[in-house]
């Protein structure tokens, strides 16, 4: 065997500057990398070319030669090693496409050179955590044995090289452009967004739009205070000039047009001032010069009120004041609402102005943070790839492999190991399926799973002349299988008639159908006509007559039950009279109504000592439930080796519910010799009632 140090984690080689990064599970991907890499077929493929080589060109090869190597004359041997020769150099597989090649590989093929000779008798493993990984082989020649190992290892290791290294460095100068490529263009991006903020005079939109918001509501808030005054001193001259009549009116409106004249023009530059102190330059200083001229205005009205006569009703000049007062400050309001409104129209324009720019940034910053992701990307792989090329671990083989003393064969070890292996595995399997198995097989557990008394069972019967009943009574028949069916079809009918109680109407029926309700009706026909009983058979399955069909009788529920026909008579000692049916689509009560069904079964009751009926089975619901509920007795065919489903558990909770009108089950169909006890068959009725 030899060893490569794989450079993985040996702290002796560059990688391990970075040993703290690896994680186990990397650790052991690497090296399961390495290991499947050592066993590639193109790797085995060199060792291949150099044992062929050598055993074609040397006096002493390591194996003896192949009859096709025998075969080969000395020109095909030439061309054979240059052929081979060509391949290994270029590191390639030969053709088996082309017949040349395809003969020379069998040649490989037939000295045990191959890959499939080599790879089964290869082991590759690492030596649980270390950092090493060994090589053996196993071959009749110590010196084959070490020279493969060694081939291999030296192979491997070229291979290694070939691939990696230069798949890092192709890796490297891919990336390195495409980093420089995606770096140039997060600058573009980023060039391109300060570009485009300049231009726009945009610092920061965010609180540029913050601040032009905050505005916006200060000017409507003082918009809807100067429209409360304008509307407040609006009212107040109205209540004024309804305390004038029309007789004071010519006087005061000549009076006023005689002094509203300097008035106006004080207001005038009143609104001038409002209207630039609104644009917000400098407010300061045109709110002083705005008193001044408030000040002015009230004493113009002090003048033009001490000034002003009027018709002899002088007491109403206060009133008279108060009006110019109030369409003073009511005018100077509305020339104020509207240099507030169009501020604030200014204000929307400007704030509206911020939404494309605001578009416009949000695609810059996604472009830019599109193309710095693809720049991390890059560079994250970049520096992986630059560190796996500068720290790749120093592969190397450190014990070479060496002819050593032949080690004894594990062969009868192995053989041996197998054997018991196979053994325990086969008993294991048995017992899964022992386990898992929940068909029924014997009397007992029927009777366990149902807790249902269990009448007896019929052993199966596969020979055809056994289903003669009347052969079954013959004394000569001395067949061990027909003596043991008779035995248990008398212990059932026996078992029965205890339960009857005189009763005379006994239907059999089962869970599902072909469970063998035909053979168990016609064989206790015939067990009770051996007792000397006057027997009737009825075919009340509708859905399969075969005791109809078997027996072809000449009279049929259908016209007994209409009265077309009279009740059948029994016949001779030792025959059954049979009732069939005409197998249509039809149910009892169908056929008549159940007090005439009762009262015709009463009549045959007198005639006969035991009527047994097939019914149909239970999943035929009210065809078989309509026969159940006339009968004195019933009883319910179960064919052994089954399961039972979740549908038959609720027929089971049925059959329940009848109390002692059920007298319980006949396991049919056993192939256990004893149907599962050698006690007699009340040990079921008695544990289970």
């Amino acid at each position: 065997k030899g060893t490569i140090a794989a450079g993985i984690v040996d702290g002796s080689q560059p990688l391990t500057l970075d040993k703290n990064m690896l994680q186990d599970t990397k650790i052991s991907q690497q090296f399961s990398n390495v290991i499947q890499m050592m066993q590639m077929k193109k790797v085995f493929d060199q060792v291949s070319y150099k044992l062929i080589v050598h055993d074609l060109t040397s006096d002493k090869p390591y194996k003896k030669p192949s009859k096709l190597v025998n075969q080969l004359n000395e020109n095909a041997k030439k061309h054979a090693v240059e052929v081979y020769i060509n391949h290994y150099n270029d590191r390639e597989a030969l053709s088996l496409w082309d017949n040349d090649q395809k003969g020379l590989d069998e040649v490989i093929n037939s000295m045990g050179y191959g890959y499939e000779g080599i790879s089964k008798k290869i082991k590759i493993y690492r030596i649980e955590n270390t950092d090493f990984i060994t090589v053996e082989f196993e071959s009749d020649s110590s010196t084959l044995s070490a020279y493969v190992v060694n081939t291999l290892c030296d192979e491997f290791i070229k291979y290694y090289y070939s691939l990696t290294r230069d798949n890092e460095l192709k890796a490297i100068n891919y990336l390195e452009p495409l980093l420089a490529q995606k770096k140039d263009s997060l600058n573009n991006s980023m060039i391109a967004l300060r570009n485009f903020k300049i231009d726009h005079h945009v610092l920061n939109l965010n609180e540029q739009a913050k601040s032009l918001y905050s505005q916006m509501a200060d000017f409507e808030t003082r918009i809807e205070l100067v429209q409360k005054e304008i509307e407040a001193n609006e009212e107040a001259l109205k209540n004024i000039n309804q305390k004038f009549d029309n007789n004071d009116k010519p006087y005061v409106d000549k009076k006023l047009a005689l002094l509203n004249k300097e008035i106006l023009q004080t207001k005038q530059q009143m609104y001038q001032l409002q209207d630039e102190a609104s644009k917000g330059n400098n407010p300061e200083k045109y709110q002083a010069k705005i008193d001044s001229l408030k000040n002015t205005l009230d004493n113009q009205l002090h003048l033009t009120t001490d000034r002003s006569a009027t018709n002899p009703l002088t007491a109403k000049d206060n009133l008279i004041a108060q009006k110019l007062n109030l369409e003073v400050n009511l005018d100077l309001a509305k020339g104020s609402i509207k240099s507030l409104k169009d501020e604030l129209r200014k204000l929307n324009i400007r704030f509206d102005s911020l939404v494309p720019n605001e578009a416009k940034i949000q695609a810059y910053e996604g472009n830019i943070n599109v193309a710095s992701q693809e720049y991390l990307e890059i560079l994250k792989k970049f520096n992986q790839t630059n560190m796996a090329y500068s720290s790749s671990g120093q592969i190397k083989q450190i014990e070479m492999a060496m002819p050593g003393s032949p080690q004894p064969s594990k062969k009868m070890l192995l053989v041996a190991v197998s054997g018991v292996g196979s053994f325990v595995l086969c008993l294991l399997v048995l017992f899964i399926l022992f386990y898992l198995d929940n068909s029924i097989q014997i009397a007992e557990e029927l009777a366990n799973k149902t807790n249902i008394p269990v009448l007896g069972f019929l052993p199966i019967i596969n020979d055809a002349p056994l289903l003669s009943l009347n052969q079954l009574w013959e004394l000569g028949n001395l067949d061990p299988r027909t003596k043991e069916f008779k035995n248990q079809l008398r212990s059932v009918r026996f078992e029965i008639e205890q339960e009857m109680a005189g009763a005379k109407l006994l239907v059999v029926t089962s869970l599902n159908s072909l469970e063998g309700k035909t053979f168990l009706a016609m064989s206790l026909a015939s067990a009770y006509i051996m007792v000397n009983k006057k027997v009737l058979l009825i075919d009340g399955n509708f859905n399969d007559s075969a005791i109809t069909q078997l027996a072809k009788p000449a009279s049929y529920i259908e016209d007994v039950f209409n009265n077309r026909a009279y009740v059948p008579r029994p016949g001779y000692s030792n025959d059954v009279t049979i009732l069939g049916n005409r197998g249509m689509d039809i149910s009892l009560f169908e056929i008549s109504t159940e007090e005439s069904v009762k009262q015709k079964l009463e009549e045959i009751k007198e005639i006969f000592d035991v009527i047994i009926v097939e019914s149909s089975s239970l999943n035929t619901l009210n065809q078989s439930k309509e026969w159940i509920s006339v009968a004195d007795k019933v009883i319910s065919v179960f064919e052994a080796n089954k399961t039972i489903t979740p549908e038959e558990k609720l027929f089971i909770a049925y059959l329940k519910s009848l109390n002692q009108k059920f007298l319980g089950w006949v396991l049919n169909k056993s192939t256990n010799e004893f149907g599962g006890t050698r006690n007699n068959k009340r040990f079921f009725r008695k544990n289970n009632r």
